[in-house]
């Protein structure tokens, strides 16, 4: 076991805090209870922390009332890991029941708390209900209505505890060490899918409990599609090569890449390189609680205008990052977040180049106090050459 690691899980006395800043939460928007039912929100308020979510067959909810704990409303199959959590009051069915998979118990559960017309749900960006439509217009009906829960949600998970951040801290570690041993386990002739599964296997090495996003692409002397899945082509001197990775440790992401070249690169693949590296010191210098969003965008985007770029289309130079891979907030144009301490967040600025080719580069940091604390150990300011 790696010594350095956090502990993993978190104390009850961390679930009683996020339950209680919850709550004020709602209070102030005059909501009686909340209803989430997406694995990130039911883990971040319980502490439930299952692969069984990747099966789609069941509902899964927990309601927040007033005052006092979570309540679980979960089918009886996760009823034993649900009740080896802080959580007391766990109601369970037999699932899947589809004629009342849980609808039943949850309504009776809602009124109980209060559902008088001021339930609350996320509705807004990043969030989804994972019920059938049909269930939730029962629910919605026997409630009296529901309210718009987003920003009580966006505001609990975007500031991280110390706790969080030292899982972040620990994955982003790993991970670069990871990249860092890549000049020494790729080379030419390896073919894309066999350059993945090696990476793969490093991160997994390192000590990465999962690895369950990882994109990027291999071109001659370009490239222009850095999220494809990998293909049988083989890599070639002069090839650049980027690798995207979200790999875990005990839940929490990191999220950042790292670009290669083989044997050489031409002059306009290492200006490209410079800008974003250059762009990515100005985000790091535009950091702090107070700043925005968009004044992290601007900061990196102004570096990218003066070094030629032909454009950047994908929405976004960043984001909030947590218990999944991509959080709120945006660093876009027009975003305004303010920026507070103790967010997660990535930089990732990018700009085409040349005609089909794309360079990108991401990092992940905490905001603290007095600026941006980086997580993942910086990269080289010259394109690395393998």
């Amino acid at each position: 076991m790696d010594q350095s690691a956090p502990p993993r899980g978190f104390t009850d006395d961390e679930f009683a805090h996020r339950t209680e800043r919850c709550q004020q939460l709602m209070a102030e928007r005059g909501m009686s209870a909340l209803l989430v039912c997406t694995e990130p929100e039911v883990r971040y308020l319980t502490g439930f922390f299952t692969p069984f979510w990747q099966s789609p067959t069941r509902p899964w909810f927990t309601v927040v009332p007033s005052v006092g704990k979570p309540i679980a409303v979960i089918p009886s199959i996760g009823g034993p890991s649900m009740r080896a959590t802080w959580i007391d009051d766990v109601r369970t069915w037999s699932s899947p029941r589809p004629l009342d998979d849980g609808v039943s118990l949850l309504i009776a559960t809602l009124r109980e708390v209060g559902g008088d017309g001021s339930v609350g749900l996320p509705m807004g960006p990043e969030t989804h209900v994972r019920m059938p439509l049909k269930d939730l217009d029962l629910v919605r009906e026997a409630v009296g209505g529901l309210l718009d829960a987003t920003d009580v949600i966006t505001s609990l998970r975007m500031v991280k505890s110390e706790a969080e951040i030292a899982k972040h801290r620990h994955i982003c570690g790993l991970v670069s060490s990871a990249f860092e041993a890549l000049p020494s386990i790729l080379s030419t002739g390896m073919t894309e899918r066999e350059a993945f599964r090696t990476f793969r296997e490093e991160l997994l090495r390192q000590g990465a409990d999962d690895v369950p996003y990882l994109v990027g692409a291999t071109g001659p002397g370009g490239i222009d599609d850095i999220i494809r899945q990998p293909s049988d082509r083989e890599i070639d001197a002069g090839d650049l090569l980027i690798f995207d990775t979200g790999s875990t440790y005990d839940g929490y992401f990191s999220d950042f890449d790292r670009n290669f070249a083989f044997g050489h690169a031409d002059q306009g693949a290492k200006d490209a390189y410079r800008a974003v590296w250059e762009a990515t010191e100005a985000g790091l210098e535009a950091i702090r609680p107070g700043a925005t969003t968009t004044d992290v965008f601007s900061a990196m985007n102004a570096v990218l205008k003066a070094n030629g770029s032909l454009g950047n289309d994908v929405g976004r130079m960043g984001h909030g990052l947590g218990m999944q891979v991509t959080e709120w907030p945006s660093h876009t144009a027009d975003d305004e977040t303010e920026l507070l301490e103790n967010m997660v967040l990535t930089l990732e600025p990018g700009l085409v180049w040349a005609p089909g080719k794309a360079m990108v580069h991401e990092e992940n940091l905490v905001v603290r106090a007095d600026g941006a604390e980086l997580l993942s150990r910086r990269a080289a300011p010259e394109l690395p050459i393998i």
